[in-house]
């Protein structure tokens, strides 16, 4: 996918406003009446069972080990793969997807946090079996990694609770002022939309452009914007956690094209096989569905996990 190019942080953006500044923070608990999302390092996380049929295919290389090497960007955005409220523990749903795929391959989750250029590089060396941390599938991708799918790849746009609006096609945002990420996949989708809508003589967006995320949340609460159209997993995040906003619209993180979230490993090295069955097993016991239910991202569940589908085109 797009590497996430915002911070979200997670203080509410009322308390922000409140201490007047906009600068990182330390991750904040839920509030009461949220949706309860745990961002203690004690995750009581979900597991599964070894599955001998699948653990058998993994690579006779990786299976001596007893472990399972995957690389994720630790310091990344929640609810994705980001530090807990120790500050030091790596949480997020793409560790507890990594998790239940260790399980069934009957390995040890061995996590290695880093960063976003040298997660490709890692994997690509060997150096990690795997990469779990957001990764979109493109056709680029393919000729140096392969794929096991295992979430849908999904662009949200984000209003305030009491606005009266859904956003289902380009003529949705005709005329709104809408934050979006510059140089992001949603803004060239949003721009796209935005030239539809004025050769149809509709109004044309304002968009608006900010530092980093919270400034984004900033200016919806205050209405200086309309929508955020941002990656569905932050806001969907964000709307849990801050009780103040909703999502009334999503589009695929590959507009027209169908996009999707998987685990990455070396091309050629015999275990994108294993992944996917190992994925498969947790979506179809209904592990995956609790995994992803807990981190409020149960709209981009997929029905089965794919090796290699079509990416994203080459730029």
């Amino acid at each position: 996918m797009r590497k996430l190019l915002y911070p979200i942080l997670l203080l509410s953006t009322v308390a922000l406003a409140a201490c007047g500044t906009t600068e990182a923070a330390a991750p904040a608990a839920p509030r009461p009446g949220t949706e309860g999302i745990d961002i203690t390092a004690q995750q009581n996380r979900i597991r599964a069972q070894k599955v001998d049929a699948v653990a058998n295919l993994v690579p006779k290389a990786v299976r001596d080990t007893g472990k399972l090497t995957v690389g994720t960007t630790g310091n990344g955005t929640p609810p994705l793969s980001f530090r807990a409220d120790d500050d030091k523990t790596v949480i997020g749903v793409e560790i507890d997807i990594a998790q239940l795929v260790a399980d069934v391959l009957g390995l040890e989750l061995d996590l290695q946090a880093t960063s976003w250029e040298n997660l490709f590089l890692s994997v690509e060396t060997g150096q990690y079996a795997a990469g779990f941390s957001n990764i979109t599938v493109t056709e680029e991708r393919k000729d140096k990694y392969d794929f096991a799918t295992y979430r849908k790849d999904t662009i949200a746009f984000e209003v305030k609770k009491a606005r009266d609006v859904t956003v289902k096609e380009p003529k949705d945002i005709a005329g709104l002022k809408v934050g979006v990420g510059s140089g992001t996949n949603q803004e060239q989708i949003l721009v796209r939309w935005d030239e539809q809508n004025k050769a149809a003589g509709l109004k044309p967006v304002e968009f608006q452009y900010f530092q980093n995320t919270t400034d984004y949340y900033l200016a919806l609460q205050s209405g200086r914007i309309d929508a955020y159209a941002g990656p569905n997993p932050t806001a969907s995040y964000h709307v849990a956690v801050d009780g103040q906003t909703k999502i009334v619209g999503s589009v695929s993180g590959g507009g027209q094209i169908p996009a999707d979230i998987a685990a990455m490993t070396k091309k050629g090295n015999g275990l994108a096989e294993p992944l996917r069955q190992a994925i498969q097993s947790v979506l179809t016991n209904g592990q995956y569905a609790e995994v992803l239910k807990r981190w409020n991202l149960g709209s981009e569940a997929v029905e089965a996990s794919q090796i290699n589908p079509q990416g994203l085109p080459r730029k």
